[in-house]
């Protein structure tokens, strides 16, 4: 999987004094003719393990325009599906919930809006990997503190119920911001209101789901 990339220190008292974060390459897929990569992330938390979305663990006809290239969680050396005691879905895009399946019976948190609007609207996910055996959700309405130091923020924009993982304490937070953002200009700039509200949280860093960098308020890298 690979070393952390990130590790945040100490915060006021009776909080997580370490918390580490570490993107995991899942897939790569063909956007507008150059290849996209599609990431997840692991924090590493001292009360538990947290998979922020899953990817994908398989081809799918409806995605074939896509030419995905897969390394799923399933077939990564130094990865144990074992060893994660909660995911959470940013949203429930084909990409960001393929490996769902793999966590059966741990609890799955997701905003109760984006779970309804995938489970009912046509085109808007594979829904056979929404609700794949054994997996169980946990619908959130609006912020939830995770775990001490984590917290689900609701971030509409990308999705209805899109929402981002915040990591950290006090003044020292770092962002995985799943699809509310896809290109960093789009947080150099922000449109909608998810981006808009990831821009106010003041993060050192947004990992966002498409990219092989975080995005950071002062980078030079281009979208």
């Amino acid at each position: 999987m690979g070393d952390p990339r990130i590790e945040k220190g100490g915060g006021p008292e009776g909080k997580v004094s370490s918390l580490t974060v570490t993107p995991v390459l899942v897939a790569e897929l063909l956007a507008d003719g150059e290849r996209m990569p599609v990431y997840v992330h692991v924090i590493d938390h001292p009360d538990a393990r947290v998979l922020v979305d899953t990817g994908m663990t398989q081809l799918h006809p409806a995605v074939d325009d896509m030419d995905p290239q897969l390394t799923p969680l399933s077939e990564q050396a130094d990865f144990d599906p074992a060893g994660i005691d909660i995911v959470v879905n940013t949203h429930l895009h084909f990409d960001h919930c393929g490996g769902n399946h793999l966590f059966s019976g741990r609890p799955v948190y997701v905003q109760q809006a984006e779970l309804d609007d995938a489970r009912s609207q046509d085109d808007y996910t594979i829904r056979e990997w929404v609700d794949a055996p054994g997996v169980r959700y946990v619908p959130v309405d609006g912020v939830l503190e995770l775990l001490p130091g984590i917290r689900l923020v609701p971030t509409p924009g990308h999705t209805r119920g899109s929402q981002v993982v915040v990591v950290g304490t006090g003044d020292s937070s770092v962002v995985i911001a799943g699809d509310t953002a896809v290109f960093f200009d789009e947080l150099d700039d922000p449109r909608t209101e998810g981006q808009r509200l990831v821009r106010a949280l003041a993060p050192e860093e947004v990992w966002l789901s498409h990219q092989h960098e975080p995005w950071r308020p002062s980078s030079d890298h281009d979208a």
